[in-house]
């Protein structure tokens, strides 16, 4: 499949496909089987196994395991997905990963929920000759293919979103609050490095702290920054992702800062709707069905030994000094101005998933409705 073309064409009804799949999806760590799933006592001849790291990030249940499956489905009716969630939990992947390695499984496509812990996972699989597929995260040990978004550049894209919020208050001396993602996660320092990059010497980047992608601990941090700080001291919040933004904005509520710039990434709903509603400056969009095409197309090939040159045109390198052959898609900056060109064109919300009754009055501002 040529790689430009999969990335740019999106098919609004598979996400239809996997918003529908998603309301019947099963939340937590244990195991979730859906229609395309095998059994667990399958022999694994043509299974591919998907594990994805937790749920308290709307898009894996909701997108990416339902898009993977159902592109596995068409690129190969032979093949079944055999599905997990950790959860949240490093030793529940582990011990996920050890059970599909005794089924049998020909390939693992892992979203490492602890990019380094999970080496051993991988070189466990690679032992058996199983092909692993890295989804989102690089994960270390012996990667068969990668991907993911140009991660550094999601965080330049923040950046610059931030910067355009804040308009002529960007100064040097304006103090800004950076809640970062968990350090487990290696995609969390590629954002950091190019959010600091696109806003060195623009900004002061005044308190700095881990919100180890939860919004109940980005809250308790984003607290703790304005009662170092001093609310009227804080020109602007970072936020790594959505789901931490939302926890972010509660705490600017309470400190009466909820006119100040925030932003995030994954264009969730909540957060499109912040944006509508003034109370989130931005998003970063990475378009789900592409990636989980991309994976699926890597899976399928390493299934059926075919090659993914056409797909893994790059090359990543993890901190375990492993290469993988790697396919990095493009991110779009999200603001007020493209909500209806980027998200809704795409498929991925209606104008109505977005309007709601809360934010009907916004939107007709807006011009969404």
């Amino acid at each position: 499949m040529n790689s430009t073309l999969r990335r740019t064409v999106v098919v609004t009804t598979a996400v239809s496909i996997a918003l529908g799949l998603a309301a019947c999806g099963k939340a937590g760590g244990s195991s979730s089987s859906s229609s395309s799933s095998s059994s667990s006592g399958s022999s694994g001849s043509q299974v591919i196994g998907l594990l994805l790291p937790e749920n308290q990030t709307t898009r894996y249940e909701q997108f990416d395991k339902p898009l993977f499956e159902a592109e596995v489905k068409q690129l190969d009716p032979s093949a079944t997905v055999q599905y997990d969630n950790a959860g949240g939990s490093a030793q529940q992947q582990a011990q996920q990963v050890q059970t599909m390695i005794n089924q049998g499984v020909k390939v693992l496509v892992v979203d490492a929920e602890d990019a380094t812990q999970i080496k051993s996972s991988v070189e466990a699989a690679h032992a058996k000759g199983i092909k692993v597929v890295a989804y989102d995260r690089l994960a270390e040990g012996p990667i068969d293919a990668y991907v993911s978004f140009d991660n550094e550049k999601v965080g330049e894209l923040q950046g610059q979103g931030l910067l355009n919020a804040l308009g002529s208050k960007a100064t040097p001396s304006a103090k800004v609050v950076e809640i970062d993602g968990d350090s487990a996660d290696p995609n969390a320092a590629y954002f950091k490095k190019g959010f600091q990059e696109a806003v060195a010497g623009k900004v002061d980047i005044a308190y700095d702290a881990s919100g180890l992608w939860k919004a109940d601990v980005a809250a308790q941090k984003a607290t703790a920054a304005i009662n170092q700080l001093g609310a009227s001291n804080i020109a602007a919040f970072y936020s790594a992702n959505d789901g931490m933004a939302a926890g972010i904005v509660q705490s600017m509520k309470t400190a009466g800062l909820s006119a100040l710039p925030i932003g995030g990434q994954d264009a969730q709903l909540d957060a499109i709707q912040r944006i509508v509603a003034g109370t989130q400056a931005y998003t970063v969009y990475k378009a789900y069905k592409p990636e989980a095409d991309a994976a699926a197309q890597l899976a399928v090939d390493l299934l059926n030994g075919t090659s993914i040159s056409s797909v893994a045109t790059s090359t990543s390198t993890s901190l375990s000094g492993d290469k993988a052959p790697s396919d990095l898609l493009p991110a779009v900056l999200v603001t007020k101005a493209n909500i209806k060109s980027t998200v809704v064109q795409d498929g991925l919300w209606s104008v109505n998933q977005i309007c709601t009754a809360d934010y009907a009055a916004a939107c007709k501002a807006d011009g969404l409705q």
